[in-house]
């Protein structure tokens, strides 16, 4: 009897030590903590930034916009002194800051929804789904109003056109 435990204990001990031998090779990785069912989630979600939305208007005053085919570079110069002084604070045009990136969002959101989003930051802020989901990608820090006019919206959103 006493040989038959022996054989079990040290079974169990072999056992034990491959295991151990097993996750030395592999490593520590914070992803071999998580479960399968975490990793798909956070694979499969995609940020408000990245999203393509080229339906919502947004809330404010701008309902309807249609863009020229050719770009105004003059009004676009216009736009980039104007984002330069107002919105670097946050945004940077070609990566994500405080705020989203400028480059790539007319091929992600509509010219009514960008324009709406500097006229009328706050109201947007409050009852737009997509401007919600941004705020928390940007963690709560939200747009603030820059008192612009339309028309220096209009400027910077030809700015944008050009870094596309």
């Amino acid at each position: 009897m006493f040989k038959l435990y022996f054989l079990l204990f040290s079974i169990f001990i072999l056992m034990s030590c491959g295991k151990a031998e097993a996750e030395k090779k592999t490593g520590f990785s914070y992803e071999n903590m998580s479960s399968e069912n975490n990793k798909t989630t956070a694979e499969t979600k995609v940020l408000a930034s990245e999203k393509i939305d080229l339906v919502n208007k947004g809330i404010g005053p701008i309902t309807s916009l249609k863009l020229p085919v050719d770009i105004d570079y003059t009004l676009a110069s216009n736009g980039e002194a104007i984002f330069k002084k107002m919105c670097t604070a946050c945004h940077r045009p070609d990566k994500k800051f405080i705020g989203p990136a400028a480059k790539g969002i007319m091929k992600t959101r509509t010219p009514e929804w960008i324009m709406n989003m500097m006229l009328n930051p706050e109201e947007m802020l409050r009852k737009d789904p997509l401007a919600k989901e941004l705020l928390i990608e940007f963690n709560y820090a939200p747009m603030v109003k820059q008192d612009i006019s339309e028309d220096d919206a209009r400027a910077i959103l030809e700015y944008y056109r050009t870094l596309n």
